[in-house]
């Protein structure tokens, strides 16, 4: 466990004092692409700066718009969906109606190739999925935010509910209906999906049977934070980096993601038995009361 659960707090690391990430902590900025300069993570007017949280002393990013830096996933999207020298934008947050015109979720971003005239020609949808956290996160924040300078190196691991990763949580509410719903239907258009994630939350999932590049549906493009020195900033500043890209067919990996690895029922029947033993042993006390009114 890190003592210091925080590992970026608006895209600067927590000891990071220099000009730059003291001026993006007061003004509560974003320099990763937010759809506005400022963060709006949780609350718009109280952001939840943390893009980042430490697990077994190794970054990993809890926010989705931390994988936009330089819009490096939109470019490693575009080499999936469209051939060389395709002329394309990014839109990002677009709806998405099924066949009764109920949304069926936003797709991330769009990245749509357009011929000369500007008429859309192909498209392709890439979805971020950052990393959900148990515990309490905003505490060790608003207790770093208070003295940046004295805390930069704090010990918050005696602290109650300390911020982990779920990877099951995030896996099962947010990466397994992005692909039931969303996927289902791009699926049935025969477009391609990029997902972009990180190297700790891909490890997690269940094993994905790869396929060869030209015949896969899905991309998915695993990044990872890695520290980089500049001359500038002495305790250095983490730099996404795409470390893989594997690719699968639509439903094989739906389905290894979405089904359940059974345990023993022999387990289960145990379980079962032990119940039933403490509920004969100790029956519930039905009492009745007389002349309640």
């Amino acid at each position: 466990m890190a003592e210091h659960p925080l590992a970026e707090v608006f895209g600067y690391l927590t000891t990071d004092h220099s000009a730059n990430a003291t001026r993006y902590r007061s003004r509560r900025l974003c320099p990763f692409n937010n759809k506005v300069p400022n963060c709006t993570k949780d609350k718009a007017k109280k952001p939840l700066g943390v893009c980042s949280i430490y697990h077994e002393e190794h970054p990993v990013i809890t926010c989705p718009i931390r994988f936009r830096e330089n819009w490096l996933i939109a470019d490693d999207a575009a080499s999936f969906f469209f051939e060389d020298g395709a002329t394309w934008s990014s839109l990002t947050e677009v709806r998405l109606a099924d066949s009764q015109g109920k949304c069926a979720g936003n797709i991330d971003v769009v990245l749509v190739a357009y011929d000369d005239q500007g008429h859309v020609c192909d498209f392709g949808a890439l979805e971020i999925q950052a990393v959900y956290i148990s515990g309490n996160v905003r505490d060790p924040f608003e207790h770093y935010m208070k003295d940046p300078t004295g805390r930069g190196a704090m010990d918050w691991s005696s602290q109650p509910n300390y911020p982990r990763p779920d990877y099951l949580s995030s896996s099962r509410k947010r990466l397994a209906p992005q692909l039931l719903f969303k996927g289902g239907i791009l699926h049935t258009w025969k477009k391609k999906i990029a997902v972009a994630l990180g190297t700790s939350f891909f490890a997690s999932l269940p094993s994905l049977k790869r396929v060869p590049r030209a015949e896969a549906d899905i991309a998915w493009l695993v990044y990872d934070l890695r520290l980089t020195k500049e001359n500038t900033q002495a305790s250095g500043r983490y730099s996404l980096k795409k470390v893989d890209e594997v690719f699968t067919k639509f439903e094989p990996a739906l389905a290894s993601i979405t089904t359940s690895s059974p345990g023993r029922v022999e387990d289960f029947m145990k379980l079962l038995q032990e119940k039933l033993d403490d509920q004969l042993e100790n029956p519930p006390v039905n009492k009745t009361i007389e002349k309640p009114f």
